[in-house]
């Protein structure tokens, strides 16, 4: 097995979303804001970053199957991917099967934003500290440098630490280390020159993680055979942010569906229901659960052997009827007053929706 190894500014920059996009069978982007940092952190310190597999499609097969784009700026409201237009590209492209949570947190962290709640909304950049010394630790979990999602570059009033917040992105618009240095020049000239010394080794030393060294290194899986592609995705995501069961149910039934998006529908439904009343917690599982339950003649044992290409294909020509009746099911038992709080077994809904 021979690895191919690029630059992190050569696949952000050049691949993801041009020719690197994700296959319909992928879960969606899960990281946090802090698991982001860490990565970053973890380049810097030259922690390795494990490598990466990328599923080559050929160009006269690449309108057969579904891709989305990967996404640039996180919003945890809309956390959906777009399904990305692959009509106009005239030459092969890939599908990753395994590290888009890396590759979405190196293409946030560069290019793009993370938007969550905590106590209001706010939006964020990745910024680096570049006057904080390396901080060196016996413990691999804690940081070596100052990494940091922000509304802006201002300095922390309450922190004592010397600050200068570097915009990570920026490293991108430099070809050669001494441009950037040279950019911020004036900017420290406030600082001391031990403190100019620290943010020219950070910024030198970034400028070579990210535009220089080849870090990133995958392994290209050429087979055109769908099914065993669904096998390398799950063998290969069965480590790092575990999968839940869901996940690989869902892939499976995004391989088998023919005619519905089996990914975007479920999604879309399960957004739907959690909107009702108060609002619920329902998730993937209980809809696929439901898939099964509310299907003529399928078993209703939850387990990846009942979801085999003929049972899926019955539910997908069920899946009004299923959508329907699980809806009227949690919209009458909002009307009673059961709340998310108070239905001990979402699963108990089921026999009602039948």
């Amino acid at each position: 097995m021979s690895y191919i190894s690029k630059t992190i500014d050569e696949i952000i920059t050049e691949n993801v979303n041009h020719t690197t996009f994700l296959p319909a069978i992928q879960r969606e982007f899960v990281w946090k804001p802090y698991a982001v940092e860490k990565l970053f952190d973890s380049i810097m310190g030259d922690y390795p970053i494990s490598t990466f597999l990328f599923w080559k499609i050929k160009e006269e097969n690449k309108n057969g199957w579904t891709a989305y784009e990967f996404i640039r700026d996180y919003d945890a409201e809309n956390p959906h991917n777009k399904e990305a237009n692959v009509a106009g590209i005239n030459q092969d492209i890939y599908l990753v099967l395994d590290g888009q949570q890396r590759l979405t947190s190196l293409y946030i962290g560069l290019k793009g934003s993370y938007r969550y709640f905590y106590r209001r909304w706010r939006k964020e950049r990745l910024y680096l500290n570049i006057l904080k010394p390396v901080q060196k630790n016996d413990d691999p979990e804690e940081f070596m440098y100052q990494f940091k999602f922000r509304e802006n570059a201002n300095s922390d009033l309450s922190d004592i630490t010397p600050q200068y917040w570097y915009l990570v992105g920026d490293i991108l618009n430099f070809d050669d280390a001494e441009d950037a240095k040279r950019d911020i020049r004036d900017k420290l000239s406030k600082f001391s020159e031990e403190q100019k010394d620290i943010a020219n080794t950070h910024i030198g030393r970034i400028h070579s993680r990210i535009k220089t060294l080849r870090l990133l290194n995958y392994y290209e899986e050429k087979s055109q055979d769908y099914d065993k592609v669904v096998e390398a995705f799950i063998r290969a995501n069965t480590g790092g942010v575990k999968l839940e069961y869901s996940d690989i149910l869902l892939s499976t039934a995004t391989a088998k569906w023919n005619k519905l998006n089996a990914r975007e529908e479920i999604n879309v439904f399960t957004d739907t229901i959690n909107k009702i009343g108060s609002g619920y917690s329902f998730g993937k599982d209980f809809v696929l659960k439901g898939c099964l339950y509310l299907t003529e003649n399928l078993p209703i044992q939850y387990k990846v052997g009942n979801f085999t290409k003929s049972n899926l294909l019955k539910m997908e020509n069920n899946w009004e009827n299923i959508k329907n009746h699980i809806e009227l099911a949690v919209e009458l038992v909002s009307q009673f007053g059961f709340t998310d709080k108070n239905i001990v077994s979402k699963i108990a809904l089921l026999p009602i929706a039948l």
